[in-house]
């Protein structure tokens, strides 16, 4: 098992130098990957922030889709933040209809389900296997509409303004070794929630 696992961040578009800093703070090297064969040399991977329906092309310009679908199926921890939530759900509502999945966690996402990025909003959040709330940014933020039954949920978040009823919307899940977050951790200092995925990776190793 390695104590320092090598994870990649997709660097396509989102905030990938962020991703990398709190990757490496919390006890991984981080790694930038665009090609097939740098996704063959990582322990994990971070879908960053972005646009899902560009990063979904990119990734077939750039031949990563299927090498990338086929290292999830394979058990490859994968962490998804914002559109790398969207990207990693079976199935995406108000998305693009050539819009590709990768399939990793059993739930469907509404895109851009609390508005535009003027209705963007901080949080703090109750977030299982984190001690005390994480500061959560909301930037076009997905929802989980539908979790399966193997999906955990790791948190929620209720009472947006803007958005009808206080109905508490799912924001973040995990299924084995794939983690997703409809925010951004990134954004602020706190590297508690990639740490988790590093320990994910580190276990998977």
């Amino acid at each position: 098992m390695s104590s320092e696992p090598v994870i990649g961040v997709l660097a396509m578009q989102g905030a990938v130098r962020e991703h990398v800093a709190m990757l490496e703070e919390a006890g991984a090297r981080a790694v930038p990957v665009r090609r097939a064969g740098e996704l063959s040399e990582v322990d994990g991977l971070v879908l960053p922030g972005g646009e899902s329906t560009t990063m979904s092309r990119l990734l077939e310009s750039f031949e990563l889709l299927e090498p990338l679908k086929a290292r999830i199926a394979e058990g490859m921890p994968a962490f998804g933040s914002c559109a790398g939530m969207i990207l990693l759900a079976r199935q995406t509502l108000d998305g693009r209809p050539d819009q590709q999945q990768l399939g990793g966690l059993d739930v469907v996402v509404r895109r851009n389900a609390f508005g535009r990025q003027v209705d963007s909003f901080e949080a703090d959040l109750d977030f299982a296997g984190v001690d005390g709330d994480v500061h959560a940014v909301f930037i076009r933020a997905p929802w989980v509409e539908k979790a399966g039954d193997g999906v955990e949920v790791l948190a929620t978040v209720s009472g947006v303004p803007g958005v009808d009823g206080d109905t508490a919307r799912i924001v973040a899940v995990r299924q084995g070794a794939v983690l997703a977050t409809a925010f951004h951790p990134e954004l602020t200092p706190d590297v508690r929630v990639h740490r988790l995925f590093v320990d994910l990776a580190r276990k998977a190793a």
